[in-house]
């Protein structure tokens, strides 16, 4: 697995595994995440995965009783060059395929006209274009439980707005240029809002507080707002 290393601070080091957001770079990524997974190191505090790195956090007292005459992070890059030798890139899990309900347009999806009006569309086949991608996620990030999610189809790619919404209700579903998203809390955001789902993507009280990670397979299922109604309700 080729790769670089460079220094976050004094107590981190990224991994670099590709230069491109694609596929063949999230697979090692995903490699990278599931070694950590498996693997409990002493010195590492925390690890972030990202679109093309994972940045690992470490204690730098760990290395200081030493006897060798190198620095807290040589050490670490000393180590990760062993441990990341000999990664298969194919000992990541199989992906999880997890379907998120949407129901769009209206109230729940202010945006939707603005973005088949740039398009050229109708808010129907907006709504067929992105119930039909083949979704990724790629990344975790801006937000607790926000996932980045490539696969849309281009034809309803659309900039994201010159003013950023102060409040965004959780659940909001939205596309900035070629990817979507959906906001899992109420947050300031400039995404275009086509939707909202019902489903609780964070969910601070729990082990996992995420329910998306890098690497999920995601499928949009439109729904009608008396099913939204009905999940929210907690009736269906």
């Amino acid at each position: 697995m080729l790769f670089s290393l460079y220094p976050l601070g004094d107590q981190a080091v990224v991994i670099e595994l590709g230069q491109e957001i694609n596929k063949e770079t999230l697979d090692k990524v995903r490699a990278v995440s599931a070694f950590f997974d498996q693997h409990s190191i002493e010195w590492v505090i925390e690890y972030v995965p990202a679109f093309t790195t994972v940045s690992v956090f470490y204690d730098p007292l760990y290395f200081v009783n030493g006897s060798e005459d190198k620095l807290p992070y040589e050490k670490v890059c000393d180590q990760l060059k062993t441990f990341l030798a000999n990664l298969k890139v194919n000992e990541a899990s199989e992906p999880r395929k997890i379907e998120i309900p949407v129901c769009y347009g209206g109230e729940l999806g202010p945006d939707l006209e603005v973005v088949a009006e740039h398009n050229h569309l109708t808010p129907e086949e907006v709504i067929h274009y992105h119930s039909m991608g083949d979704y990724l996620v790629y990344m975790i990030g801006f937000a607790p439980g926000f996932p980045y999610i490539g696969g849309m189809p281009e034809e309803i790619a659309t900039p994201r707005k010159e003013s950023p919404r102060l409040k965004i209700p959780a659940g909001s579903v939205g596309i900035a240029g070629k990817q979507t998203g959906v906001y899992p809390i109420e947050t300031p955001g400039g995404w275009q809002l086509i939707g909202r789902t019902p489903m609780k993507l964070f969910r601070p009280g729990e082990d996992t507080p995420s329910i998306l990670r890098a690497g999920d397979r995601i499928q949009f299922k439109s729904i009608t707002l008396k099913e939204f109604q009905e999940w929210e309700d907690g009736t269906k």
